[in-house]
């Protein structure tokens, strides 16, 4: 694709697709935006969050505007292969052929949604991480390639043993989807209610057309972001980060992605915005954060910029709250000091990043009396 052919793909994807589904879920422009660029970079996306947050229907709806086969299920600890990829073909077994009716199932599909993934027995386990990491669905001599434009997982909660960290693994990016703040509860009832009546957008975008910009990866070029981005690795790993040597190769390809779905075929250090996404803790979301702000400050805002580059979330005051007195914890107890300081530092920059108000002021405080804490120990 020349880059005509991108910024037309990038305007339809924007006008027809990720706009219209703004417009009707409140507070969840950061999911659809990364939705759009995992489809473009064919990397799967995790959303981590309770039930009754729009996850199925942020899923659904994107698959409907661009007119994609959608397969979504519920897994749960006895959920069975047959549930997933299909029952053998009845007619092909009388035959003695073992051959997978996939009519309706996983394997055809062009969007894929799991939801609570995270209770996948053993059963299936071996099928999805193929699936997911391959495009590849195997049983017995039977092989074919899975079409899927993308797999979308959602749980609401995080892994807790090394198997299900396996499949964790495979999606790429993660992002939170929780409730909408209070001040917007208005706009959710309101948008809720006239989802159903307002006049729809027809999309002309299709399955096909995406796979299409998914091939246009490969012609963007990286090269003026690499030295940025080695650093934000480097940065990251330093923090106790796990960025792996495989997981930074294929990092390459959202950020080409974020590139793609803002109509350009060169990369910027703007586009580094999506390293934001790789926590595999809650408490790593606001380190990551910080790190990754302070290496997109390198660049200067600039017309064609991702539009999630520059947003930035302040961290939790009640998260930050609970790290003080898990550190406090530490110091009453004799642990480590280096250990405690180092993890009073990193809580230190976080709340430098709060708006000034009573509660950062009450923060200062307790940090402050935890400094003197560890001097005198």
């Amino acid at each position: 694709m020349n880059i005509e052919s991108i910024k037309a793909a990038a305007e339809r994807l924007r006008d027809e697709v990720t706009g219209p589904m703004k417009a009707s879920f409140v507070g969840k422009d950061e999911i659809i935006d990364l939705l759009s660029v995992c489809v473009a970079a064919r990397e799967n996306l995790f959303l981590h969050g309770p039930p009754g947050t729009a996850k199925s229907a942020l899923v659904h709806s994107f698959a409907g505007k661009i007119q994609g086969r959608t397969f979504d299920y519920l897994l749960s600890r006895f959920t069975e292969p047959n549930e997933l990829f299909g029952p053998f073909d009845i007619r092909k077994l009388r035959e003695g052929d073992l051959v997978t009716n996939t009519e309706g199932m996983l394997p055809e599909a062009d969007i894929v949604f799991l939801d609570e993934l995270l209770n996948a027995n053993s059963a299936i386990l071996n099928s999805l991480l193929m699936a997911l990491n391959e495009r590849v669905f195997r049983r017995g001599r039977e092989t074919r390639q899975i079409p899927a434009l993308f797999f979308v997982g959602a749980s609401n909660h995080l892994p807790e043993d090394e198997a299900l960290g396996a499949l964790f693994d495979r999606f790429l990016l993660r992002v939170r989807c929780g409730p909408v703040p209070d001040e917007q509860l208005g706009e959710v009832l309101t948008a809720g209610w006239n989802l159903e009546k307002a006049a729809q957008i027809e999309s002309t975008m299709q399955a096909d057309d995406l796979r299409t910009f998914q091939n246009a990866i490969r012609e963007v070029d990286l090269e003026p972001t690499r030295e940025a981005y080695i650093d934000l690795v480097k940065k990251l790993r330093l923090a106790g980060i796990e960025v792996s040597d495989r997981r930074a190769v294929r990092l390459q390809r959202v950020v080409a992605a974020s590139a793609l779905v803002s109509g350009r075929l060169e990369a910027r250090i703007s586009d580094l915005w999506i390293f934001r996404h790789i926590w595999d803790r809650e408490e790593q979301v606001e380190v990551i954060e910080s790190i990754v702000s302070s290496a997109l400050q390198q660049a200067e805002p600039q017309e064609g910029d991702h539009d999630q580059a520059f947003k930035q979330s302040a961290p939790d005051p009640e998260a930050l709250l609970l790290g003080l007195e898990q550190i406090e914890a530490m110091i009453n107890a004799g642990e480590n000091g280096l250990a405690a300081a180092d993890e009073l530092r990193s809580l230190s920059s976080r709340i430098e990043w709060l708006p000034d108000a009573p509660g950062k002021i009450a923060l200062e405080t307790k940090r402050n009396e935890l400094w003197e804490k560890l001097e005198q120990n």
